[in-house]
């Protein structure tokens, strides 16, 4: 099963690179003037990065979603339905500053077909 971003199909070789690397809960402390420790803690609503990396060796992205997906990621601000190949749905934006794709050709041909596969990153963020 495929990874879905707005009804374009992304093979679920391309993992979830940091999907271990963020807490719902955010906290931080610092001593007060009476030296005590003072904690917040607050549940994070959104911001969550979804890291979508292929390999050398597997989750290959074609390049017509390849140009499908940089289509999506020209849109300013806009937000998009992203179906995991779980099953869990998430809405998303391309993750701000930087480049929101990274990507090279599988070889270098010198005028790839649309079906020429690429290893890709593709950087999103979860949103409310």
């Amino acid at each position: 099963m495929a990874h879905d971003l707005n009804g374009i199909s992304i093979p679920s070789g391309l993992v979830w690179a940091d999907e271990f690397e963020w807490a719902d809960a955010e906290s931080a402390s610092e001593y007060g003037i009476t030296g005590a420790l003072l904690i917040d803690a607050a549940e994070r609503l959104s911001g969550r990065p979804i890291t979508l990396e292929g390999q050398d060796d597997a989750g290959w992205l074609e390049r017509s979603a390849l140009l499908s997906v940089q289509a999506l990621a020209d849109v300013p601000g806009a937000t998009y339905a992203f179906t995991h190949h779980d099953g869990r749905v998430f809405t998303v934006a391309f993750a701000p500053g930087g480049n929101p794709i990274s990507a090279r050709p599988v070889a270098r041909p010198e005028l790839p077909p649309s079906d020429w596969p690429y290893v890709a990153i593709i950087r999103l963020i979860e949103v409310q």
